[in-house]
């Protein structure tokens, strides 16, 4: 097998589907135990977590870390150990019962990529509001990354959608360019950590918006406001904003896997406490899987445990299992 460079020849030990902080961790402890390993990942390592402007409740880093730092610096120590990436968007995994061999189509080649085991971790995405407005207006004011697109907005009036960690957290960021960012959250109270709240609260180019939802996003050729009914009240209003983020949670992305693993009623994959999924070989960690607390200290922890996994599973099956 040629070091560093992607073969549709060979059969890797493991392949890895998602270079986000679990997909990246699994990988550094994979090569570490010295499995063939390749990473597919669509379009750069880091995931959701390499847009995160500061990342604070990540052990070690007094002060918070910046997302981008973070999994660069994950990335960089797999690379160190072995690990070969590849880049493209998974679209079919087979793995027929009986046989040790999984094969993982990238870009929808008819040639596919030979693993013995993998792992999912492919993350997920952000979820749409599905209103009037939001498709027409996406890229022209509409924006699901205030870290990628913030500094568009610079002494503008801008909506901030959700009342989550994500949609707290960019609604602070937001304000070192917009004059003015009205958080809207359909509950009576945010669900966003406590710290995050109070700065919130007290950010005088902050105003929160409680009980509400927008259900349509206004404008001509570029966002130009928004319409909010109050859920209580039902009253309708329209805001003058410029550009509109939305941070409403979350989808797994995995529309590749069809049926080869059992999946939860919301489409999260299923898996115990090994990481193993439905399908032997085939293991999952990460915010693609069922779990409660998706951050990224979990998903880290997640792609350790699914490496120690898919390392067992393939020294039994090559006959080198340490009993």
């Amino acid at each position: 097998m040629d070091e560093g460079t992607p073969t549709k020849e060979d059969v890797y030990d493991v392949i890895i589907i998602g270079g986000g902080p679990a997909g990246l961790t699994a990988a550094i402890y994979t090569t570490r135990a010295r499995l063939s390993t390749m990473l597919v990942e669509k379009l750069g390592a880091g995931g959701q977590a390499a847009l995160t402007d500061r990342v604070e409740n990540y052990p070690g880093f007094m002060g918070g870390v910046s997302g981008a730092e973070l999994v660069q610096s994950m990335e960089a120590q797999a690379k160190s150990f072995g690990m070969i990436t590849v880049f493209g968007e998974a679209t079919r995994i087979e793995s027929r019962d009986g046989d040790t061999i999984k094969m993982v189509y990238v870009d929808n080649d008819p040639e596919p990529y030979k693993a013995l085991s993998v792992i999912i971790a492919a993350g997920h995405e952000q979820r749409k509001l599905g209103i009037p407005g939001e498709s027409e207006f996406t890229g022209r004011g509409v924006s699901y990354c205030a870290t990628c697109d913030g500094a568009f907005f610079r002494d503008l009036s801008v909506a901030v959608i959700g009342g989550g960690d994500v949609a707290v957290e960019d609604g602070l960021f937001l304000t070192k360019f917009a004059k003015k960012v009205f958080l809207i959250h359909r509950r009576e109270r945010l669900r966003a950590a406590k710290i995050l709240q109070e700065r919130a609260l007290h950010h005088d180019r902050i105003e929160i918006i409680l009980d509400s939802v927008v259900d349509k996003i206004l404008g001509q050729t570029m966002v130009q406001g928004v319409r909010v009914r109050n859920l209580k009240t039902g009253e309708v209003k329209e805001l003058k904003v410029d550009g509109v983020f939305v941070f409403i949670g979350w989808i797994p992305s995995l529309f590749f896997l069809g049926d080869a693993v059992d999946m939860s009623d919301d489409g999260y994959i299923m898996v115990d406490s090994e990481m193993r999924t439905s399908r032997e070989g085939v293991f999952a960690c990460g915010d693609c899987s069922k779990k409660r607390l998706k951050q990224i200290v979990t998903a880290c922890g997640d792609g350790a445990t699914a490496a120690f996994s898919a390392q067992q599973f393939v020294e039994r099956i090559k006959g080198e299992q340490y009993v």
